[in-house]
């Protein structure tokens, strides 16, 4: 399921370019050397995807968490369910949850340091404004991280959202050239089409963690006598 990251990332890419474009397109040019720009441009899109593979540590982590606690199936169940929600819920409850959990504030230091690095011409503040952007608030994220939840530990819930930052790479990379690459017509064509996309992985991670005994797909989870669990189709032959 890491690989679905990278998909992922492909199939809603024109999402980014709907939301993040401006900010590619209004990069400062990072120096008097035609060289730098291009440079400047790789280090942007770099520091959105070091951002997305942080967050992808935390996913992991919670994620991890669960399995610990002997909830192997639930961790899967739990991202599909966070993914469907997170398609369902209004933008009014969204802003709302962030405001009780005191992330507007953190959102707003965030736009203020961006704003800062904006100001320099330098590629290091290129950088700096990949990491903050990758902060940004942004549902196709947010389905990316429920969906990385349910990843193989800390260090494989990290590959996940690097592969879905480098799905997104080609696109922004290309926007952050000029803007007049993709038209808005296709982009809007491909944000309608990103809900059914999470939606599908929703169901794949629901179905997943229910054990159903198909292989591959929803496994038989195995408890062992050491109170272990183990998908039946990736048992040893004894």
């Amino acid at each position: 399921m890491i690989w679905a990251g990278f998909l992922f990332g492909i199939l809603g890419s024109f999402h980014c370019v709907g939301m993040c474009g401006p900010i590619a397109m209004a990069l400062p040019f990072g120096g008097s050397s035609g060289w730098r720009y291009y440079v400047g441009r790789l280090l942007y899109n770099g520091g959105r995807i070091t951002t997305y593979s942080l967050l992808g540590a935390l996913a992991g982590a919670f994620g991890q968490s669960l399995e610990m606690a002997g909830l192997q199936q639930t961790v899967s169940i739990v991202s599909g369910v966070l993914i469907l929600l997170l398609l369902v819920l209004p933008a009014v409850l969204k802003g709302k949850a962030a405001s009780l959990m005191g992330t507007d504030k953190l959102m707003s230091w965030v736009r203020h340091t961006l704003g800062y690095y904006f100001q320099k011409n330098s590629l290091g503040a290129l950088f700096m404004v990949g990491l903050l952007n990758g902060l940004l608030p942004c549902g196709f994220v947010y389905i990316a991280l429920a969906g990385a939840i349910s990843a193989p530990g800390i260090g494989g819930a990290m590959l996940y959202m690097m592969l879905f930052g480098f799905g997104t790479f080609p696109l922004m990379f290309l926007v952050s050239l000029s803007g007049k690459l993709i038209s808005l017509k296709l982009r809007s064509t491909f944000n309608r089409v990103v809900p059914y996309v999470g939606m599908t992985l929703a169901i794949l991670f629901i179905v997943r963690g229910l054990s159903l005994g198909i292989p591959y797909l929803s496994p038989k989870v195995v408890v062992t006598a050491q109170h272990k669990t183990e998908m039946s189709c990736c048992k040893k032959p004894q």
